[in-house]
């Protein structure tokens, strides 16, 4: 049999490459060093914004730089490979078509784990790069889940939190993310999705209650069960 062997493609940005590789360690039923999923980190930090690029339509460049990290990894023996940035979930299926080894898909795992746990009324807390690629919406949809993306004000803030506070460095506004919190429960819906890296980065900072959901978190624990490994439940 084929020692699995995870390859993350990360690096968009480099904190949330390291809090993911964290949830997988924390999320390994292992009581060693070598009961623990053999995993391969490449952070490239030079990869173009992907809410810019795609916002713009100028994606190639984008793509291409993707699709050379995927090869890269495989080529290295990983068997499957996890991109913790959502915003690139855009070009997975493009990029799958171009590879023998599988992509894990956060976005439509989240929508799976957000249908079994009963809930039919998400909110997606994105980059605006996410939010206009319908990337979520159409995910949800699959599961007949009716996903709420925030109005024009509140996805201002949610933007702001990501690009303003946590991708320079600070731990993020409590006070803005109550107003976003505020906001998705009264449109109703019984649970928000993290659905940006940055946003699980906060997550990490602040304690946010089981109305959230991390879709990096959904992520980290369907590498491990993927590749054969048990998850630690404490």
């Amino acid at each position: 049999m084929t020692e699995q062997k995870l390859g993350i493609l990360g690096g968009m940005g480099p904190q949330a490459t390291q809090v993911f590789y964290q949830y997988v360690l924390d999320r390994t039923e292992a009581s060693c060093d070598q009961e623990h999923l053999p995993t391969l980190i490449l952070s490239d930090t030079k990869m173009p914004d992907r809410t810019a690029a795609i916002l713009s339509g100028h994606t190639q460049a984008l793509y291409e730089r993707l699709l050379r990290d995927a090869k890269l990894l495989e080529d290295c023996g990983c068997t499957a490979i996890a991109i913790p940035c959502n915003t690139s979930h855009y070009f997975v299926d493009k990029l799958q078509g171009e590879l023998h080894t599988p992509i894990l898909h956060m976005i439509r795992e989240t929508a799976a784990a957000i249908y079994a746990q009963g809930r039919r009324r998400p909110a997606i807390l994105a980059t605006d790069g996410t939010i206009q690629s319908g990337l979520y919406q159409a995910a949800c949809a699959q599961y007949g889940l009716e996903a709420v993306a925030p109005d024009a004000a509140i996805q201002a803030l949610v933007m702001s939190i990501i690009y303003d506070e946590i991708k320079q460095g600070e731990r993020g506004s409590r006070e803005k993310f109550a107003a976003i919190d505020k906001a998705m429960r009264q449109a109703g819906c019984d649970c928000a999705i993290l659905a940006c890296t940055e946003l699980s980065v906060f997550r990490t900072y602040h304690n946010l209650p089981p109305f959230y959901v991390d879709a990096m978190e959904v992520l980290a624990e369907t590498a491990v069960t993927r590749c054969g490994y048990q998850l630690r439940t404490i």
